[in-house]
């Protein structure tokens, strides 16, 4: 007999036979979920899943929320939003950050991509929305400042806000100019755009690095970035790298109010551009475009992976400002993934610094686009058991872009006829300690990840969680990377964060001998050392994020460095907070991008005595500074601000955004620390509570006047 709608999992049902109850469970399982895959991508550098699977999980979540719009949680996807310098090269901070991109797969993402700007801005259906389309480079972005038209330094993308300094080695790029031409160049301008390698000149370096025994590339964006981060800057000289400029970063004077007009602008001062970038107008236009340069890709020369679209009109880009990982006004839509068949040799179980066991396949090497793999993500174990994977299988690879390798299916009719379904390990291959799924509270469904309980008892966990205080988004101590790390914990020298800022003082007290390690001589220590002592002043976001505390990533430590400032008001605020009915927890989860799932795991991690043992051994040896003002001229900088009732000039989603790019903090609800509250028509418990607490209200056009339209 059928079972009903209300019978079956939620997770299994399409979204238009979610019953309510079955909704609010589902958010709940893909908020989690999506905060799972976020951690593994922005904090470990690890992703799991594709980008197409990940967007898939964004989008269910997205149109349940658009069917229970009261069901939107604070916690929810849709309200949170590279890597860092390397070692030897000097680092250059941005004026304005590098975001990322958001991507797109299928059409559909397209169409509702400018379905949700025409929302956005408040336009009728079939308002004009004119774009830019261009081809998506394979290659490393770059950020070159021209000051009166000169060429003053050039930087990596980085983490976003700070790169490395590679000046010296874009000098040496012919197509780069060193100065701008024109009656038009603004005084100050980041050209933003990405260095490349031909298809023609990577075969051409790629023979000459075999003839001379020297290293042979993977591909053309491996040959360009490779050859761009050359401490000798000689050897960039001798590589042949292209440049294409596509848009800017800090500028206080355009020479157009458009996308495509600046572009354009960039041409005549010098700049190579894509002579590929097209306008167009709404989606069809903008899809006959991408397929139009799909079918041409082969012959355009150069490595491609997407195209780009990006609203054309700059005032309506300003109004529709960013996310904190991208532009709402541009999206990538990234090209279909390509396949390999190879025989997974068998299923290797690592332990992450969270305790998570992840599932990797070994792979008898094959090539797929262009790269040899060896290595494929099986996600975890739902899904080794959905597609049957066993060691043994001929299987399909799947690669998209740099993320790591999947496994998309196996050939059952190449299985060896002894082969057994896989089992998974119920104990950490780490430490022995028992594995488990934990049960979510509210959905009752258990974790789609096995976690060891062993905790620090875990070696595993122990060295990761280390590694990860060193990363490049974290403390990034130069000279102290994961292999260091490693060989420095087996050694005794580190088991926890605050021994890294002690070394010095051991070695010297003969507890310790550094130099004594192979590899390592007294001039490398004396650098170590330095390298430690330089970060000693760290960014609080970047203290917060290196703690490691679950679900807190590099946004979300942000947003928490905006709110308390300094790291003892932080502090102070966790531990009070884990009175569930106290002030402190009303505080953290009324922060505009905090939610409860990531506010329980803050409060959880202050809870362990262990953790604030080693939280205030680090305060002792470390100071972390406040983030730098957003808006410092701002009238709003540093206020909280909350948004009640309907608004009429600006939509929600636009105030809001517009709030934060000021450097104000948007809040859910009225507390005595909120500085104004902006009134629309038929406000109600907010505009009462601000009353009570004696809170400024001014209505929207009160605000717009304030803040200068």
């Amino acid at each position: 007999m059928a079972r009903s709608s209300s019978e079956v999992p939620a997770a299994r049902l399409p979204v238009e036979k979610l019953e309510r109850a079955q909704a609010l469970e589902e958010l709940a399982r893909l908020a989690g979920e999506i905060a799972h895959h976020d951690t593994l991508y922005y904090q470990n550098d690890a992703p799991e899943i594709s980008d197409a699977d990940y967007d898939a999980l964004r989008r269910r979540n997205d149109a349940i929320e658009a069917r229970f719009p009261d069901l939107v949680r604070d916690d929810s996807p849709s309200r949170r939003v590279g890597a860092a310098a390397a070692d030897g090269f000097g680092k250059i901070r941005h004026r304005v950050a590098m975001l990322s991109l958001a991507n797109a797969f299928a059409d559909e993402d397209v169409a509702e991509f400018v379905q949700r700007i025409r929302r956005f801005l408040g336009l009728e259906a079939g308002a004009s929305v004119e774009m830019t389309a261009e081809p998506k480079i394979d290659g490393l972005s770059i950020s070159l400042r021209y000051e009166k038209g000169k060429l003053i330094e050039a930087a990596t993308r980085g983490d976003g806000t700070e790169g490395e300094n590679v000046t010296a080695n874009v000098r040496t790029i012919s197509s780069i100019p060193q100065r701008l031409v024109g009656a038009d160049v603004p005084a100050v301008i980041d050209v933003r755009g990405e260095i490349y390698m031909s298809h023609a000149d990577f075969a051409k370096l790629n023979a000459a690095q075999e003839a001379a025994g020297g290293k042979v590339f993977a591909n053309p964006r491996n040959a360009a970035a490779g050859s761009l981060r050359q401490l000798d800057s000689r050897i960039t000289a001798s590589r042949p790298l292209g440049f294409f400029a596509y848009g800017w970063g800090e500028a206080p004077k355009l020479p157009a109010e458009t996308q495509s007009g600046v572009v354009a602008a960039f041409a005549r001062w010098g700049l190579p551009t894509n002579s590929e970038m097209k306008v167009c107008d709404g989606a069809e236009a903008l899809l006959a475009y991408y397929r139009a340069i799909g079918a041409r890709r082969a012959t355009l020369g150069y490595d491609i992976d997407g195209v780009v679209y990006k609203l054309n009109r700059l005032d309506l880009q300003q109004r529709m400002g960013f996310v904190s990982r991208a532009p709402r006004w541009a999206i990538a839509h990234k090209f279909p993934a390509e396949k390999a068949m190879t025989v997974l040799r068998d299923i290797e179980i690592q332990v992450g610094r969270t305790g998570a066991l992840t599932p990797v396949a070994k792979l008898a090497p094959v090539t797929v686009g262009g790269v040899v793999v060896s290595n494929a993500t099986l996600h975890n174990e739902d899904e080794i058991r959905r597609k049957d994977v066993r060691p043994g299988d001929t299987v399909v690879v799947q690669r998209a872009g740099d993320v790591i390798p999947q496994i998309v299916g196996v050939v059952v009719e190449k299985r060896p006829l002894d082969s057994a379904p896989y089992q998974f390990p119920h104990v950490c291959p780490a430490c022995g300690s028992h594995a488990v799924r934990e049960l979510d509270e509210k959905s009752g469904e258990a974790d789609v990840v096995r976690r060891c309980t062993g905790g620090l008892i875990c070696p595993a966990q122990r060295v990761e969680r280390l590694k990860h205080f060193v990363s490049r988004n974290a403390f990034d101590i130069e000279g102290l990377g994961e292999k260091s790390v490693q060989v420095f914990y087996e050694g005794g020298f580190i088991q926890s964060p605050p021994d890294i800022f002690t070394l010095e003082a051991r070695d010297r007290a003969g507890e310790v001998a550094i130099a004594n390690l192979e590899g390592w001589g007294e001039q490398s220590v004396r650098k170590l050392f330095a390298a430690i002592d330089q970060r000693r002043r760290v960014a609080l976001d970047r203290f917060i994020f290196a703690l490691g505390i679950r679900h807190v990533g590099e946004t979300t430590a942000r947003v928490l460095a905006r709110a308390y400032g300094d790291a003892g008001e932080f502090r102070r605020a966790m531990i009070a907070a884990s009175d569930r009915d106290g002030e402190a927890w009303q505080e953290l989860n009324n922060i505009d991008g905090i939610g409860k799932v990531v506010a329980s795991a803050i409060v959880e991690f202050f809870a362990e005595p262990a953790n604030v043992d080693v939280v205030d051994k680090l305060l002792a040896e470390v100071s972390p500074e406040p983030l730098e003002a957003i808006a410092a001229t701002s009238p709003v900088s540093g206020k909280t601000v909350v948004f009640t009732g309907s608004l009429v000039r600006l939509t929600r989603s636009e105030a809001k955004a517009q709030a934060e790019r000021l450097g104000a903090k948007v809040s859910g609800s009225v507390s005595k620390k909120t500085d104004i509250v902006i009134a629309g028509a038929d406000a109600g418990s907010k505009l009462k509570k601000a009353a009570e607490l004696g809170v400024t209200v001014m209505s929207e056009d009160e605000w717009i006047a304030l803040i200068g339209d």
